[in-house]
């Protein structure tokens, strides 16, 4: 098979304003390296080969004219969550979808960078659980271990970018979507401010819930996919101000106090950490020690918060779920988490709402009153499952195996607030596993250069997966 990307998303950019490549090479050997790689990872829902080739020509001619963009003529690719013009957005479920009449709002800005959207990567149905794996399209696979998930619900996207098919790609996090899959490929994701990366045309998608963000092997890499496709729609009920999250990149963090925490908030089920886990954190905690952060273990007052994820997200996913044309096909723990969320829509979405300002002061007790600047966790409790673990499990079983597995990520969707998972390390096994920087409102530039402040000291870019092989058909437009 085509041997993957190294190069990552900065360097592309680079080597093609200087003449050393061309947009129709990279593009060319990315669909190449997709296609070699469908049958074993199978990241990807369906490509667009003839429009991203013609794309990519153009981005040559524009280079070749002296014009400079961010991401001109680089590859990347987007979750199949997210609306590409003339293509349909099947968000995981089975059956047939109207093409996208428009680019999504984050697609719009991504293609005024310059970027060629090469395909859209699998999610599973609505994005609901923290695996990549359904009846419309199969499993996505891990390319550390394809016997085990990449995550979900960004395992696509996640699994792409660690076997180097794309330099970069777009993810979404509603409950850990984009951290998880960092996490279980040795990825950076990034959760940015709720508003950062518009998500039209969803005006407030899951209840405020769930965000863009970008999933990289690099810090740099990461913060310039966010700088290329930050900012609001005019019609988006949330905009935050500008940060500038390359410019962050290349900054000194200063000396920081970061809490730790390991104990989660309340969910149906409390999992202590996995031994790997912990160890890999603690490690991830000495490490900023040594590098001058007064670190220490703290415990912030999550308090009841599940009760307000829980209406907001069933309610989101019913939301989905109701426009599906073909109700009868979509996963049974779907419908019933349909039935859900429109018994939890209404007065008890209102009331989880309303409840945020104060999970703010609660929890943000912490950065505030306890005057710490990160709070430092796992990104999930496990190390990533093996494929096929959920399968045949009811809604009510599926919901507590994932609390179980991933109980970490999700309060930092309800509060609205940024986070990045980094990789921490490795399981005796050799299974990736990961750490996350949360902070409070609108703090992404402070855990952008604290991430690269460890990845400098840390290199853990260097550690690749091995490379899958294996036959696979590249798909025509539209499919």
């Amino acid at each position: 098979m085509p041997s993957a990307d190294t190069s990552g998303l900065a360097e592309s950019a680079r080597r093609l304003a200087d003449g050393l490549t061309t947009s129709a090479e990279l593009v060319a050997a990315s669909l190449d390296r997709i296609e070699a790689t469908q049958s074993t990872l199978n990241a990807f829902r369906h490509l667009r080969p003839e429009a991203a080739l013609a794309e990519a020509a153009e981005a040559d001619r524009r280079l070749a004219t002296g014009e400079r963009l961010p991401l001109l003529g680089v590859p990347v690719a987007v979750k199949d969550d997210t609306d590409v013009a003339g293509m349909p957005t099947y968000f995981g479920c089975e059956g047939e979808r109207t093409p996208a009449a428009a680019d999504s709002e984050a697609v719009r800005r991504l293609r005024a960078a310059g970027a060629v959207v090469v395909g859209k990567t699998n999610s599973c149905e609505l994005g609901q659980w923290g695996f990549t794996e359904g009846p419309a399209f199969g499993a996505t696979r891990n390319p550390w271990n394809t016997a085990h998930t990449p995550g979900g619900s960004s395992g696509g996207s996640a699994a792409a970018v660690a076997a180097g098919l794309v330099p970069a790609a777009l993810g979404s996090d509603g409950a850990g979507s984009v951290r998880i899959p960092a996490a279980w490929t040795h990825l950076v994701g990034i959760k940015p401010q709720r508003g950062r990366i518009s998500v039209h045309p969803h005006s407030d998608a899951f209840q405020g819930l769930t965000v863009n963000g970008p999933l990289a092997r690099t810090v740099a890499d990461a913060a310039l996919l966010l700088d290329a496709v930050a900012g609001a729609h005019p019609d988006d009920p949330h905009r935050p101000p500008t940060v500038g999250a390359s410019a962050a990149a290349r900054r000194d963090p200063g000396t920081l106090r970061i809490a730790v925490a390991f104990r989660p908030a309340l969910t149906l089920t409390y999992t202590a950490p996995h031994p790997d886990v912990r160890r890999a954190v603690s490690a991830l905690a000495e490490t900023l020690a040594r590098l001058g952060h007064h670190v220490e273990e703290a415990r912030p007052r999550y308090g009841l918060i599940g009760l307000s994820f829980v209406p907001r997200a069933t309610a989101g996913i019913a939301e989905l779920a109701a426009l599906h044309p073909e109700p009868e096909l979509l996963d049974p723990r779907t419908r019933s988490a349909l039935r859900t969320g429109t018994r939890l829509g209404g007065r008890a979405v209102r009331a989880a709402r309303a409840r945020e300002v104060r999970q703010h002061r609660r929890i943000g007790a912490l950065f505030d009153a306890s005057g710490f600047d990160v709070l430092l966790t796992p990104t999930t409790a496990a190390p990533p499952p093996r494929i096929g673990a959920f399968d045949g499990l009811s809604a009510w079983r599926t919901d507590v195996a994932m609390a179980a597995a991933c109980p970490y990520a999700w309060p930092w969707n309800v509060l609205g607030w940024p986070g990045i998972s980094v990789p921490a390390g490795f399981t005796g096994d050799g299974l990736p596993i990961g750490a996350q920087l949360l902070g409070p409102s609108r703090s992404e530039e402070r855990l952008i250069s604290l991430a690269a402040q460890l990845e400098a000291d840390r290199r853990w870019f260097e550690h690749r997966p091995p490379a899958p092989h294996g036959p696979g058909l590249r798909k025509g437009d539209g499919r």
